[in-house]
């Protein structure tokens, strides 16, 4: 392969991976696959670069951990985890105008629920 094709697919890779690497930590708080997208974007980054096989196998362990971790706890442990999971996603929702497009929608006339982001 030659140097510029070789250069430009290097780049290629580190943007896509870069990319869904950067969408998993967004979607990590939610419900559904944050963390399976982080990882799914470090292996894409690995293919091309052995730091992201070194952050891979890294991430991963820690993840190993933190979850063996909590499934040790006390459920109320637990619960804290999950009601502060909670408040995280409830935040962003209503940061990013969730809740607001919902008033307007619903026509639920609450200021509240809009964003001070966007009014």
């Amino acid at each position: 392969m030659s140097r510029l094709k070789r250069h430009t697919k290097r780049i290629v890779i580190g943007i896509a991976g870069g990319l869904v690497v950067l969408l998993g930590l967004v979607l990590v708080p939610y419900p559904g696959p944050g963390w399976l997208i982080v990882f799914a974007g470090l292996a894409i980054l690995a293919t091309e670069f052995d730091g992201a096989s070194k952050v891979l196998d890294f991430a991963k362990d820690k993840y190993d951990r933190w979850s063996a971790w909590l499934k040790r706890q006390h459920p109320v442990v637990q619960l804290l985890v999950l009601a502060l999971t909670g408040l995280v996603v409830v935040t962003t929702v209503w940061l990013v105008n969730g809740f607001g497009i919902a008033n307007s929608l619903l026509q639920l006339n609450q200021p509240w629920l809009i964003s001070p982001l966007f009014r």
